[in-house]
């Protein structure tokens, strides 16, 4: 067990680092699903829940989802890409007739 904490603690950003937010939500299981899309992409962020901020943020409740600067374009760009509708993303082939 102590083998697999260890393996989570290994994937989230050190929180000495420069961290942003990427992603924030009141709905705690769609902050799970963009982690799980940023992890799946070998990203590696932290969940957190933004009421543990109201003092430095007021108004900011939910969960929040951080990731290293050097990660955040990428990671709001992955995010962005999955949440668009299916019928906007054309293929290639349609375009071209």
């Amino acid at each position: 067990m102590a083998e697999s904490n260890a393996r989570v603690e290994a994937r989230r950003p050190d929180p000495n680092e420069k961290l942003v937010k990427v992603f924030d939500s009141e709905d705690e299981s769609e902050a799970l699903v963009v982690k799980g899309l940023l992890d799946s992409a070998g990203i590696e962020s932290d969940l957190t829940s933004g009421s543990f901020l109201q003092d430095a943020f007021p108004g900011l409740g939910g969960m929040l989802i951080l990731v290293r600067e050097d990660d955040g374009e990428k990671a709001r760009k992955l995010i962005a890409e999955s949440r668009r509708p299916l019928g906007d993303a054309q293929d290639d082939d349609e375009t071209k007739s």
